[in-house]
């Protein structure tokens, strides 16, 4: 999979997220938080937006990262004119933007990477007070393939799905049927480009169809002529948050 560098990756992360939303000009703040599996500690990042200090029940947005990123020392940068970008990027999204990392070496669907980021969800709802009826689910690359993997792992956990150019972390046997069945109907958008030469287009073609076979609520964009770099297109789509925020459990 093709390395996405940190500043393509904030850049891209926050325009998804701000395409189509009006806000003020307040800013909010990201910080680190840490979370324990069996002995070992994890870094993992939220940020929290200005609305924070007066409202509870806000969504939560989990935002799984590509390869590129795997490491312990902060997926988005905190300080100086980085950190600066990065707050900018996120300033009008009105929702938690959870921001686990995957450990080098490590994939999302890896037992202890799985129970970090469920660890870190839900000491964010605690922490936070935020709303369990809405906890999204995005990912980017490998972070789709997470996607995948978290959503058919807790079935009925997540609100919404949003997958860039994913696939199916089972490599043997049935690899996309029976996902679908634990996904079921969980509102979903999937986008790929046809021309991806890291993350074949027949990953979510294969998962869009086995959905669609067992009545799932799935949307589906591919874009010709584009490459593993989907999300370049994908900042276009102008309904895609308020499409996110629009998704509750009932």
């Amino acid at each position: 999979m093709r390395l996405i560098m940190q500043k393509d990756l904030v850049s891209v992360l926050g325009s998804l997220l701000t395409k189509a939303v009006s806000g003020g000009n307040r800013q909010g703040k990201i910080e680190s938080r840490i979370v324990q599996v069996d002995s070992n500690e994890f870094n993992y990042q939220i940020y929290l937006p200005p609305q924070i200090q007066s409202e509870e029940n806000l969504p939560v947005m989990i935002f799984l990262h590509g390869i590129g990123q795997r490491g312990s020392g902060g997926l988005v940068p905190t300080t100086g004119a980085s950190g600066a970008v990065a707050r900018h990027y996120f300033a009008q999204v009105p929702a938690i933007v959870l921001l686990p990392q995957c450990r080098q070496g490590s994939y999302w669907s890896d037992p202890v990477m799985d129970e970090m980021v469920m660890k870190s969800l839900a000491q964010t709802l605690e922490e936070f007070s935020a709303n369990e009826k809405r906890v999204y689910l995005i990912g980017v690359s490998m972070g789709g393939y997470g996607v995948w993997h978290f959503a058919a792992a807790y079935p009925g956990k997540f609100a919404a799905l949003v997958s860039l150019c994913g696939g199916s972390s089972i490599r043997t046997g049935d690899r996309f049927d029976a996902l679908a069945q634990k996904i079921g109907k969980t509102p979903a958008r999937f986008f790929h480009g046809a021309d991806d030469r890291v993350v074949p287009v027949s990953e979510s073609r294969q998962i869009v169809e086995a959905l669609e076979a067992n009545g799932g609520n799935v949307k589906y964009n591919e874009y010709e002529n584009v490459g593993h770099n989907v999300w370049l297109n994908v900042v276009g789509e102008k309904d895609l948050l308020p499409w996110i925020l629009a998704q509750h459990l009932e």
